[in-house]
């Protein structure tokens, strides 16, 4: 079902959800890529499409292709730690030391596990300096983690928060190593992708490499001057600590999105950004953690509303950094993003995580959706509001579903 001008989908929907599929269509229309989108209602799906570009790569795309989901992945990871929680293995409020005891060198004692969910541990990249960022190798986990332990926070623990693009992944998932013994992408897959049969991993196996397609990254990196510049609209200058730091996560970030174009970066757990997978199985882990799906469901409603409780709505940005009074913040739960302006999600109540490019999962317990969004032109930088390919279809859902709440 498409409409005039609109990209030519597959798939199907429920019964009052075909309205979804038309907004979907308008909204990849005029996206050179490829994109699913899949939608439950308490338990059940109801959308189920996607659009396969001419030409784009050299592996048919459909419904069971996988791709990079970047930091949606990071809601992959908090999934591990509250179930973790909510089994009574370890307690968000703990420091992290308590688990991992290297942890605490270098003025990180006091660090909480609460604090690496939310990105208020002061430790946003492996490095303090962008010229040290080419030796990191951020396929070996044992020394990214000791890199961790081993580092001073660029501002008190839990007094302030800024975005941890790749670190994240590695102090939640040594977390969740230490607790259990296992790989964060071995637990993920033995206990919350296995009872649930999603086609979703933290590291992907090299049997369902044939099913993975490569996405595109569309313009180049900023100029020395353009870095420069964006620095001092935010208070910092390139010789600040904070800013070297800062520069030095964007370096590590363009270091592994290239890896994920190899067999090895693909087969590699980075948990803040390489997690692989369809917008089918990303709608049915949210909505396993919101409700029952097929008789699986893996937060309770009480760990859901600690989850998406506000954590970071009080904290600062780490001094000297300031945050531009035109743009809308990152807001944080215990690991997962909530609604914003620039990230309106499915309205307030909302909990997921976005990816930079344009994926998106997401749920809203009141309503009982959840949302899986995937695509392959990844043009989405989160600084312009949000992605307009998800406005269309979030109406539509937002219609079909009943809700009144305005979005926008």
């Amino acid at each position: 079902m498409t409409s005039e001008g609109a990209a030519v989908i597959e798939g199907e929907a429920a019964p009052g959800w075909e309205p979804v599929l038309d907004a979907f269509a308008d909204a990849q229309a005029r996206d050179p890529g490829s994109a699913q989108l899949a939608v439950y209602q308490r338990g059940h799906l109801v959308v189920d499409t996607w659009t396969a570009a001419e030409g784009a790569g050299t592996r048919p795309f459909g419904p069971d292709s996988v791709g990079v989901l970047m930091s949606v992945t990071k809601g992959l990871a908090a999934v591990c730690v509250q179930m973790l929680s909510q089994n009574g293995e370890l307690d968000v409020a703990d420091p992290v030391s308590r688990y991992w005891p290297e942890f605490a060198r270098n003025g990180k004692a006091g660090t909480t596990v609460a604090d690496l969910l939310t990105h208020s541990a002061g430790l946003p990249a492996f490095t303090g300096d962008p010229a040290d960022a080419a030796g990191v190798d951020l396929l070996d986990w044992d020394a990214c983690a000791a890199r961790l332990a081993d580092a001073r926070p660029m501002w008190r623990p839990g007094s302030a928060f800024h975005y941890h693009p790749l670190t994240y992944g590695h102090l939640v998932g040594e977390v969740v190593r230490r607790v259990t013994g296992s790989t964060v992408g071995s637990y993920f897959a033995a206990e919350v992708a296995a009872p649930l049969g999603l086609d979703l991993w933290i590291g992907l196996p090299p049997h369902e490499d044939h099913r993975f397609v490569h996405q595109h990254h569309p313009g180049s990196p900023p100029t020395p001057a353009e870095l420069t510049a964006a620095l001092h609209s935010v208070g910092l200058t390139p010789h600040d600590g904070l800013a070297r730091s800062i520069l030095a996560s964007m370096a590590e970030l363009a270091s592994v999105t290239s890896a994920f174009r190899s067999r090895q970066g693909r087969a590699a757990e980075i948990p803040a950004a390489g997690g692989i997978g369809n917008a089918r199985s990303l709608a049915r882990l949210y909505a396993a953690l919101i409700g029952h799906v097929d008789g699986v469901r893996l937060l309770s409603p009480l760990t859901v509303e600690r989850a998406r409780a506000p954590r970071t709505d009080h904290l600062p940005a780490p001094a000297p950094l300031r945050r531009p009074a035109h743009t809308h913040p990152a807001r944080f739960g215990l690991g997962f993003e909530l609604p914003r302006r620039g990230l309106p999600m499915l309205g307030e109540g909302s909990f997921g995580h976005a990816g930079a490019g344009g994926p998106l999962g997401m749920a809203h317990p009141e309503s009982g959706l959840a949302v899986g969004y995937t695509c392959t032109e990844m043009t989405w930088d989160g600084s312009q509001g949000p992605d307009p390919r998800w406005i269309p279809w979030t109406r539509a859902i937002h219609r079909a579903a009943g809700l009144t709440t305005g979005l926008w």
